[in-house]
């Protein structure tokens, strides 16, 4: 995840920080690097226990594991610095999401990333703004969403052929 000689670590996002402009927010240094596979995990949306209100209105992001599943997104570089205000973005320091360590499929090989995963998650539906934003980043990144074209029961407009996926 982290190659301290470099002073990067790897980051996989799957929700609102496929934005690019959402993750810039705090964490700068932030640059794209691949877009990648979790395999065995699926996406799922919901709230905290620890957390009944949300930015966003709705439920937020999350993975869960599910063997034979698969989640798409968008691997980050960042400089080690903005590990930190990561975290606080992600809601560490409140309990909201813990940190993983996850092997992320590329183009490249396997990459070795920092994600996050909710505590004591809780089924919501995602609001509105929510599903927009997620489509406005899958549409920038043209991500190959596979499997998660069954976001919220195909509400984000996603179709799939041959394994890849497209907006539509």
């Amino acid at each position: 995840m982290s190659d301290s000689s470099s002073g990067q670590f790897m980051y996989f996002a799957f929700g609102s920080n496929l934005l690019k402009e959402r993750l810039h927010l705090a964490n700068p240094s932030a640059t794209f690097f691949s877009i990648g596979r979790l395999k065995d995990y699926r996406l799922n949306f919901g709230l905290s226990e620890k957390h009944t209100g949300s930015e966003w209105h709705g439920g937020a992001a999350t993975i869960e594991e599910s063997p034979g599943a698969e989640v798409w997104g968008v691997i980050w570089t960042l400089s080690n610095e903005h590990l930190s205000s990561l975290d606080n973005q992600e809601g560490v320091n409140v309990g909201i999401y813990s940190p993983q360590e996850v092997s992320v499929e590329t183009d490249e090989g396997v990459i070795l990333c920092r994600t996050y995963q909710m505590n004591h998650f809780h089924p919501c539906p995602p609001s509105p703004q929510y599903k927009q934003s997620l489509r406005s980043s899958l549409q920038r990144r043209s991500v190959a969403v596979g499997s998660n074209a069954s976001l919220m029961d195909g509400s984000l407009g996603i179709s799939t052929s041959g394994g890849g996926g497209s907006i539509s």
